[in-house]
């Protein structure tokens, strides 16, 4: 009997050493799994630097027009667009992956020449008219105007989750290109938190520069002639930064979607990759004026075809 009990107590150090052993691989594994994802999410984070650059300006340019007091509201509601696109684009993006890799190249040149074709349909308006003039001021012009805003706000806040969209699937692409081989789980957090961190570094950014004046403001009244002086320097260079940045985001357009574009012809990527690998200021300028190009050339057909269209149906 003894020895009976004796041979079961070694039979359960022996199962308790296999599970102490085992839960030290797995936690090894899952230690070197967290860190795979880390440097993966860092290592897209970087590449994807140049997107969150252009949507940081595209995005801030949406606010221009808006209401002080609706500034905030307007950028939140963007966010929040944004966080379902990226909902929507990262199952996406791991099931055409899967499935039907060849389609992801064709999917980012649509979406590359929406973006062209926004553009040429902003420098149309600016430049050969398209607004519809003002109406003048008439019973119940203030109620009109309220409506007016609403409206303003409604379509700024779907215009810019609609480029949102393009902008964020070249960042998905850009980042599931960097975790192809990964094991699912993988794919997964890297993605997912690529998308959190661009997401709250791009709308964070544009709530803090819609809200610069407002800092400026707060400065200049304050005691202190330190603060007032760097209160007034705000104030100064705030308008003057929405400015560039609506200039930076309708240019974005035509070099992100002119890029995509470039990068879906082997002709013209090749070119551009040429260019790139003779180094120095003719390898960083040629590619971009190349992007600009392909963009502003594609936007200005795509605007020419839906006037042409619209002529037709009239």
């Amino acid at each position: 009997m003894a020895a009976s009990l004796l041979a079961l107590l070694d039979d359960i150090a022996s199962v308790l050493d296999d599970v102490a052993l085992m839960t030290k691989v797995a936690a090894r594994k899952s230690a070197a799994a967290a860190d795979d994802v880390a440097v993966l999410t860092k290592l897209s984070a970087q590449k994807t630097a140049g997107v969150l650059g252009d949507d940081l300006a595209l995005n801030a340019q949406q606010v221009a027009g808006v209401r002080a007091d609706r500034e905030l509201p307007v950028v939140w509601g963007v966010a929040k667009g944004s966080l379902v696109n990226k909902a929507i684009l990262v199952p996406a993006a791991l099931a055409i992956s899967a499935l039907a890799p060849w389609l992801v190249t064709p999917l980012l040149m649509a979406g590359g020449a929406f973006l062209c074709f926004e553009g040429a349909e902003k420098l149309a308006h600016r430049f050969l008219g398209g607004h519809e003039k003002e109406h003048e001021a008439a019973p119940g012009a203030d109620a009109r105007a309220e409506t007016d805003l609403a409206a303003l706000e409604k379509a700024k806040v779907k215009g810019a989750v609609r480029t949102d969209f393009v902008l964020s699937a070249e960042i998905i692409a850009i980042t599931l290109g960097n975790v192809t081989g990964q094991p699912l789980p993988t794919q997964l957090a890297v993605l997912a938190g690529v998308a959190l961190i661009m997401t709250a570094g791009v709308y964070g950014l544009v709530a803090a520069i819609v809200k610069l004046d407002d800092a400026g403001l707060f400065l200049s009244q304050r005691a202190s002639r330190a603060a007032q002086a760097a209160g007034r320097a705000i104030l100064r260079l705030a308008p003057w930064l929405m400015k560039l940045l609506t200039v930076a985001g309708t240019a974005a357009m035509f070099l992100v979607g002119g890029g995509i574009l470039v990068h879906g012809v082997p002709a013209l990527h090749h070119l551009a990759h040429g260019w790139q690998a003779a180094g120095g200021l003719t390898g960083a300028l040629l590619p971009l004026l190349l992007d600009a190009g392909a963009g502003l050339a594609t936007g200005a057909l795509l605007v020419a075809a839906m006037h042409l269209l619209h002529k037709a149906r009239q």
